[in-house]
């Protein structure tokens, strides 16, 4: 293990039995899990190669249960990880030995929607998905899409501030986040913004969006939602460089285009996609993009007429603009299984880095050069035209040594992302995996402004702890 985390308070451990027993006051024997077998469930979450079996796990089903819950930890020191459904590919909803797991996953409830003024109040643990077909039956839908949003709760959306493919023209959640319910460490239930397009004073609601679960406990939110297209089609690119690949998509978004969704897939991740789904996808060049565009017929065939126009000097080995709602629904089944489909070939930790589009060709290069440097495989599929990289850097976890190898290949590809121009993380956040990478990115003097910040909400430390700042350096409490 790599990534350190605090040494659990042996006080709170000691205590733990009185600690269950305040806890079974506050909600049904049913939603506190205290067996170790039980608990094993909650003590990882999509970084799997690291796990910390919690002291307990709490699944309340209201805000009033929560801010009892809340209450309590403040009172008696103990520390709250909050879960949604535990996808989180940093690490962010990993727990620690003195700390309790509060998972909102019961609270998945659409409370209202208001079509008129496009909105969707709903609880926090509802599924990304879930909000789209609560509203699909009148022609709305939800924009952001992460790759996980069939099992991803809007609370670990939030969390994270997360984006999917079709953010480019939609954007990512703190474009479409409108208000929430939070719960403060003391039990306070807050409302932040509401069922408006602006509110007054300081705004609380971009603090609160990518915060990481250390300034409250979400459990309402409402949402932004919007009418549906006409029609959306695809088209495929193939090219004969990677190089070329990246060239194309700097021009794309420089020539004033802003297509629903612009999708890059290199060699690798072309060839493990079209094993596993048979999307069609052309398996003679070196990487691939999935351009797709929206509104009426007349619409999509003069737009996607531009993009093939931008793409042709780049000498596009194929080009494959789709022709019906089958060829549609293959070409997306082969990038949504992305992260899946490498996993049935080698283990991978995905990195989330984030760069100028025009770096592109620059970084996509280097990426592979970091790879073979430390003797590993890289499969390259991200959402290229808001230039969020997902490089899935492949090893042997069975092999001593090759996982450590492939922590470092990712810590050396965040650090080329930070060099070009751009950041840590794109929408999978920061957690444990890319702490100790934040003073490559942050100064002590702006990492101390925000631990100020987070001081404010949280001034003992007991949401989150172990997580987005570096262990060494802390504020004191």
């Amino acid at each position: 293990m790599t990534i350190a985390f605090p040494k659990p308070d042996e006080a709170i451990l000691s205590r733990r039995k009185e600690i269950i027993e305040g806890l079974g006051r506050l909600v049904p024997s049913e939603a506190l899990i205290v067996s170790e077998d039980e608990r094993r469930a909650f003590e990882t979450d999509g970084l799997t190669a690291y796990r910390q079996m919690p002291l307990a796990v709490v699944l309340p089903s209201t805000t009033e249960q929560v801010s009892e819950i809340m209450r309590f930890c403040n009172e008696h020191g103990v520390k709250v990880v909050a879960r949604g459904a535990g996808t989180s590919l940093c690490g962010g909803a990993i727990p620690q030995e003195d700390a309790i797991v509060l998972g909102v996953a019961k609270m998945n409830q659409v409370i209202d929607v208001d079509f008129e003024n496009r909105t969707a109040r709903v609880q926090s643990g509802i599924t990304n998905l879930g909000i789209s077909q609560a509203v699909s039956y009148e022609g709305f839908f939800y924009a952001p899409d992460p790759s996980s949003q069939l099992a991803c709760t809007i609370a670990g959306n939030i969390a994270m501030n997360s984006g999917g493919a079709h953010c480019l023209k939609y954007g990512v959640t703190t474009n479409n986040l409108m208000g929430v319910t939070m719960v403060m460490l003391d039990g306070t239930v807050v409302e932040i913004g509401g069922d408006y397009l602006d509110s007054a004073g300081y705004d609380l609601l971009g603090l609160i969006c990518g915060s990481e679960g250390q300034l409250g406990i979400i459990t309402e939110a409402v949402v932004r939602i919007l009418r549906a297209a006409e029609g959306a089609r695809p088209a495929l690119f193939g090219f004969s460089s990677v190089e070329d690949a990246g060239a194309c998509v700097a021009a794309i978004i420089g020539a004033g285009i802003i297509p629903v969704a612009l999708e890059y897939m290199d060699k690798p991740a072309i060839q493990i996609c079209e094993a596993f789904a048979h999307a069609g996808y052309p398996l003679d060049v070196e990487a691939m993009l999935i351009c797709e565009v929206e509104g009426s017929d007349q619409e999509i065939e003069d737009m996607l007429r531009r993009i093939v126009a931008i793409a042709e000097p780049f000498k596009p080995k194929t080009i494959k603009v789709s022709q019906s709602e089958a060829e549609s629904a293959a070409i997306w089944k082969g990038r949504k299984s992305a992260f899946g489909a490498t996993g049935r070939v080698a283990d991978y930790i995905c990195m989330d880095g984030t760069i100028p589009t025009g770096q592109l060709p620059y970084v996509l290069k280097r990426i592979d050069e970091i790879a073979k440097s430390y003797g590993l495989g890289v499969a390259n599929v991200f959402h290229a035209g808001d230039g969020n990289l997902h490089p899935l850097v492949m090893f042997d976890t069975n092999k001593p040594g090759e996982m450590e190898k492939a922590e470092k290949a990712g810590e050396d590809i965040l650090r080329l992302c930070v060099e070009v121009g751009g950041c840590l993380t794109g929408e999978h956040g920061v957690g444990i995996e890319k702490r100790d990478l934040m003073t490559e990115q942050f100064n002590p003097v702006d990492l101390a402004q925000q631990m100020r910040v987070r001081g404010v909400f949280d001034p003992l430390w007991l949401l989150n702890p172990a997580k987005v700042f570096p262990l060494e350096g802390r504020l004191a409490a």
